[in-house]
């Protein structure tokens, strides 16, 4: 059994071809019956995010069913074969398993190590389930990838560092307050790396939320997605005294906090610290406000610094994911490769067994006065040469379990041994039992 993945993703392609290959999970259902029918595909899970589509499929036959797989994502994509090969990736057996834990453990991710991807692979797994598009081999395959992502999640901290401007932000502020509960933030501008922010910040807790922008009806639209309350941008300086979280991003010339704006506001705030975040460019709050006391500033340059930071550690915990990986690959090719292992060292036996039988019943037809111990003897005797004659290639056929040779030792074993069960064969097992 090959496993064999086609996919498409942002390194590989942009959005507007990216689109073309999306698959929903009314589309996925909607192509369910030809999916199952594809020639030489014995099963398929289709993973389709914003930033990729992957095919990926269980075949006996590894030339029909890639070709087989192409074709169908050229017709659903409206294109030539050839105008396809332009944009995808076609990875099989290790490749192709090495690839799927990758993505689950967030290492092939825009971001790296991001956790979305982890339920996206395990949806896509649940809609092969759902409309039977699957098989036990890419259930294996998907359950230990969701186990790999899990792993990789736990024993590594590739995940735990933020690295957006926004999220940044929200770890200053827990840094400062601790927790965020019944904090309040002012916004200083409606942009959309404002608004993320607040969001942010938000999910954490924060409990009042006032925007200022210069044109009103802004404010107003984003407060009221954001729960909050709007006001003009010139009103600003008389909710200073309030707020424990200042975001700013008005991209206004010159600077809109100055330090004798800030002074009579600190005057009024004994022994509150406030937290300004100045993600403008320029910047909107001078930086010599950070003299006074209990006056926390961070500057876009602060924030990407830290982004910097964080992501070369989440580089340096890559190197271990990519250890586990490389370790659920072995374990995962152990046991495909026992698949042609067990079936092949119960077929040698029955072939070993059934014509053990069959030569002991003619002799003991032909020799005569046998005592029920000589008969016994016999039998053991026919019972051992059978199991030391066996003993050394199961022995390496289940070596090969480990080495990754298990399907070549299998087909040679059963071509060299004819391990397919004769209607003769059948029959005597038959009167045997």
């Amino acid at each position: 059994m090959f496993i064999v993945v086609l996919g498409i993703n942002h390194k590989t392609a942009p959005v507007e071809i990216r689109e073309t290959l999306a698959m929903s999970k009314t589309q996925i259902n909607r192509h369910s019956t030809q999916l199952k029918n594809l020639p030489g595909v014995e099963g398929i899970v289709i993973l389709s995010t914003c930033n990729r589509t992957e095919f990926y499929i269980a075949t006996e036959e590894l030339t029909l069913g890639k070709n087989s797989l192409i074709t169908f994502v050229a017709n659903y994509g409206k294109c030539t074969t050839e105008e396809l090969v332009k944009y995808i990736y076609l990875k099989e057996s290790k490749n192709a398993v090495e690839h799927l834990f990758r993505v689950s453990s967030g290492l092939d991710s825009m971001i790296l190590g991001e956790s979305q991807i982890l339920g996206q692979v395990q949806t896509a797994y649940e809609y092969s389930l759902e409309f039977k598009l699957s098989n036990s081999v890419l259930n294996t395959l998907f359950q230990q990838a969701i186990s790999v992502g899990k792993r990789v999640r736990t024993e590594t901290l590739i995940d735990r560092q933020s690295l957006s401007i926004s999220s940044v932000a929200v770890d200053f502020a827990k840094e400062l307050f601790g927790k965020l509960e019944g904090r309040s933030v002012l916004i200083l501008g409606a942009g959309e790396t404002s608004e993320l922010t607040a969001r942010y910040l938000l999910d954490n807790g924060i409990s009042s939320v006032i925007v200022a922008n210069r044109t009103y009806e802004r404010a107003y639209n984003l407060a009221q997605e954001l729960g909050g309350k709007a006001i003009r941008l010139d009103d600003f300086s008389q909710y200073l005294k309030d707020a424990d979280i200042v975001i700013s991003c008005t991209a206004a010339p010159k600077y809109i906090v100055e330090v004798e704006d800030l002074q009579p506001i600190i005057d009024l705030r004994i022994n509150k610290p406030i937290l300004f975040i100045d993600i403008a460019v320029p910047r909107d709050i001078n930086p010599q406000v950070r003299c006074f006391e209990n006056v926390s500033l961070y500057d876009v340059d602060d924030l990407q610094s830290v982004v910097q930071k964080n992501l070369d550690e989440r580089r340096r915990e890559a190197i271990q994911a990519q250890i586990i990986v490389e370790e659920e690959i072995k374990k995962f090719f152990q046991w495909l490769d026992s698949l042609f292992v067990v079936p092949t060292i119960t077929l040698l036996k029955e072939k070993a067994n059934y014509i053990k039988e069959k030569e002991l019943l003619r002799a003991m037809r032909r020799i005569s006065k046998l005592t029920d111990k000589d008969r016994k003897a016999i039998e053991i005797l026919a019972n051992s040469i059978v199991n030391q004659l066996l003993h050394e290639p199961i022995a390496e056929l289940k070596r090969s379990s480990q080495n990754g040779k298990a399907p070549i030792y299998a087909e040679a074993i059963q071509t060299l041994f004819n391990l397919v069960p004769t209607e003769q064969e059948e029959n005597h097992k038959e009167g045997l039992c």
